[in-house]
């Protein structure tokens, strides 16, 4: 019997097409090691966490209540990184584009190893502050460099509103019957999952390694880093110019 030619359908014609830096692996990835270095400076660098600033903040306000310049001071040093780490890598992405080599978000991951392998190089009686925020920083250009997860506004970083967009589409998903609600739950709630896995082996490695634990990351990002540079020089060369989505 003859068979009939297979007709291509809507969705094969018009799929939707993402960079590899907008991969959800490349997500995942990230915000493991997101988990990684927060889990890392609060078990053994000063018990803070590095991933983000509304904690500092608030403390910065109730120490300029109380009249304690010193700490409010001290407060503005990690703030000032987080938000240099913004600028510079909003800066440096229009920057590195020109010269159509790698893409900024593959290099901003390659210079994420030789940090981590820094600071976990340095004596565990050095000052706590160099790896808070050496980290304040590095958090910061990453949050602001990877901000679409195949289309969807995501954090690699912290998680607090993977768990409100968790709740919230998890309820539309049930209740009208939506897919990409159901879609964007699933996808929320497995980067709370990689956030923890990275915490979790985190604290591990702590328990073990002290200090050194922060070498337990320089694979992830090795493997990502390969990765995405791989699809920079071969398959995506030619995508260079392409700007990823979120960023304008």
């Amino acid at each position: 019997m003859r068979r009939e030619p297979k007709q291509s359908t809507e969705n094969d014609t018009h799929r939707e097409f993402f960079l590899e830096c907008e991969k959800h692996w490349v997500f995942w990835s990230l915000i493991l090691v997101g988990g990684f270095y927060g889990a890392y400076t609060f078990m053994v660098r000063g018990g803070v966490f590095c991933n983000a600033q509304t904690a500092n903040v608030v403390l910065l306000s109730m120490a300029i209540g109380e009249g304690d310049w010193n700490k409010a001071l001290y407060l503005l040093i990690p703030i000032s990184a987080y938000f240099a780490g913004a600028i510079l890598s909003e800066f440096l992405a229009k920057r590195v584009k020109k010269f159509h080599i790698l893409r900024w978000d593959t290099i901003l991951v390659g210079f994420e190893i030789p940090v981590a392998i820094m600071l976990g190089a340095l004596p565990e009686d050095a000052p706590d502050q160099i790896c808070q925020v050496t980290l304040n920083f590095i958090c910061s250009m990453q949050f602001n460099t990877f901000r679409q997860n195949e289309g969807i506004p995501m954090a690699t970083t912290f998680v607090t509103n993977h768990i409100r967009q968790t709740g919230s589409n998890l309820v539309k998903a049930i209740r009208d019957k939506d897919p990409k609600a159901d879609l964007r739950w699933k996808m929320h709630g497995s980067m709370i999952l990689f956030f923890l896995a990275g915490g979790i082996l985190s604290t591990v490695l702590c328990e073990i390694f002290s200090v050194r634990a922060v070498w337990g990351s320089v694979p992830i990002l090795l493997y990502t880093f390969i990765r995405l540079m791989i699809a920079d020089r071969t398959y995506e060369k030619n995508l260079l110019a392409k700007v990823p989505r979120g960023h304008s």
